[in-house]
C-alpha cells in the first residue's frame, strides 16, 4: 500500500480563493442590511412602557439606576439595562395559619395557627394582612422574596403580641388589642428591612381554643356573657329606681316643708288676729261682742238648709214633696223669712268668750272672762 506524497503550494488554492472573494463582493451589502436590521431591532427592544398604578425600576448592568413613572419610556437594551415593571397601587394579601385554595375553601395551617399564650394555654389564631408596595427601589432590591419574607413577619408578630396576653383576652376581651399591636409589630419590622411594604390592614380571622377544648371554652364564654348581661341590667335597675327614690324623697321633705312653712304662716295669722279683735275688744267691748256675735251667725247660718212653706197650703200635696233634694234652688239667706238672732231653730254660739249681743249670761265689762276695756 503506498501513499501519495506531493506537496501542494499556494498556487494549487488560487483558484478557491478567487471564488470565495467574488462572492464576498457580491453579498457584503446583504450582510450589513441584515446586521443593520439586528441593530435596530436590538435598540427599538429598549422601548417600554408602564401602566397607571406601576412603577418601572431599572437596572444598569444590574445597578439601581432610576424609577419611571406611568407612561411610554425607553432604556438602553439587554443586557446593558433592565427594567422591572412593580404594581404599587393593588392591594395584596397574606393569610397567616390558613390558606385558601383555588375553589375558595379555606384550608387550616396548624403549624402556623397554633401559638402559646402569657398564660400558657394554646390558642388557634388565623390572621389576614392586606398591604401594598410602598417603595418600588426597597421592594425589589433590599428583600429576597418579598411575600414569604412578609408571611414570616407577620407570624413572627402575631406569635409576640399573643405570647405577651392572656387567652382570655386573646378570644374575648382584647381582640382589637391584638390586631392593633401585631400591626404596629409587623410595621416596625418591615421598615427594619427596608423591605418597601406598605400594611394597610390587620384582621383577626379567628382566636379560638383547639378544637378538641372548644366546646369548653365556649361554654365559659357564655357564662360570662351572662354575668356581665345580669351585672349590666341589675345596674340599669339601679340606675333606675335610686334617682326615683330620692326624687320622692326630696318632694317628700319639700312638701313637708311647706306643710309646717303654711302651718306656721296660719298660726301666726290667727294670732295676729285674735291680738287685733283683743285690742279692739279692750278698746270698745260692747261693739266688738255685738260684730263677734253677727260674724258668728253668719257664718253658721252660711251652712244651715233653710225650707219655707206656707201655711196657707192646707192639704196640697206639696208638703209631702221631697223639698230637701231641691235645696240647690232655694234662695240665698238673706231675705225676709230668716228667722231672728233669739229664735230656738238658730243653735247658739258655742264660744263662752263671745257671748251674743243682748245676752243675760254675757259678763259684765269688768268680769274677768271679758278683759276690761282699756287694759293694759
Amino acid at each position: 500500500m503506498s501513499f501519495n506524497s506531493r506537496r501542494y503550494s499556494a498556487e494549487d488554492f488560487e483558484p478557491a480563493t478567487d471564488l470565495f472573494r467574488r462572492i464576498a463582493r457580491r453579498r457584503k451589502p446583504l450582510f450589513l442590511g441584515i446586521a443593520g436590521v439586528l441593530l435596530v431591532l436590538w435598540l427599538a427592544s429598549g422601548i417600554y412602557q408602564v401602566q397607571p398604578g406601576e412603577d418601572g425600576v431599572i437596572r444598569t448592568f444590574g445597578r439601581y439606576t432610576a424609577t419611571t413613572s406611568p407612561g411610554l419610556h425607553y432604556h438602553l437594551p439587554w443586557p446593558v439595562q433592565t427594567v422591572t415593571i412593580v404594581d404599587v397601587e393593588n392591594i395584596r394579601r397574606a393569610e397567616i395559619g390558613f390558606r385558601t385554595n383555588a375553589d375558595g375553601d379555606k384550608v387550616d395551617v396548624l403549624d402556623e395557627a397554633l401559638m402559646l399564650t402569657e398564660d400558657e394555654n394554646i390558642v388557634q389564631v388565623e390572621l389576614l394582612v392586606q398591604y401594598r408596595v410602598g417603595d418600588s427601589r426597597d421592594f425589589t432590591f433590599n428583600v429576597q422574596n418579598p411575600e414569604d419574607v412578609l408571611r414570616t413577619t407577620a407570624e413572627v408578630a402575631l406569635r409576640s403580641t399573643v405570647g405577651n396576653m392572656t387567652i382570655d383576652a386573646v378570644i374575648t376581651e382584647e381582640r382589637a388589642r391584638v390586631q392593633e399591636d401585631t400591626r404596629t409589630f409587623l410595621k416596625r419590622l418591615l421598615d427594619e428591612y427596608g423591605s418597601g411594604i406598605l400594611v394597610t390592614d390587620v384582621r383577626l380571622q379567628v382566636a379560638d381554643p383547639p378544637e378538641e377544648v372548644r366546646d369548653a371554652f365556649q361554654e365559659v364564654v357564655r357564662a360570662r356573657a351572662d354575668k356581665e348581661r345580669l351585672i349590666n341590667e341589675a345596674q340599669a335597675y339601679a340606675n333606675d329606681v335610686v334617682p326615683r327614690a330620692r326624687g320622692e324623697k326630696q318632694q317628700q321633705i319639700e312638701n313637708a316643708t311647706a306643710f309646717k312653712e303654711q302651718q306656721e304662716l296660719l298660726a301666726t295669722g290667727d294670732a295676729e288676729r285674735f291680738l287685733a279683735v283683743l285690742k279692739e275688744y279692750r278698746l270698745a267691748p260692747e261693739v266688738t261682742r255685738e260684730r263677734m256675735h253677727i260674724e258668728a251667725l253668719e257664718a253658721i247660718l252660711n251652712r244651715v238648709e233653710l225650707i219655707l212653706l206656707d201655711a196657707n197650703t192646707g192639704n196640697q200635696v206639696l208638703p209631702f214633696l221631697p223639698l230637701k233634694d231641691l235645696g240647690g234652688s232655694v234662695p240665698p239667706l238673706g231675705d225676709e223669712s230668716v228667722p231672728p238672732s233669739g229664735d230656738e231653730s238658730v243653735p247658739p254660739l258655742g264660744d263662752e268668750s263671745v257671748p251674743p249681743a243682748g245676752d243675760e249670761t254675757a259678763p259684765p265689762a269688768g268680769d274677768e272672762s271679758a278683759p276690761p276695756s282699756g287694759g293694759g
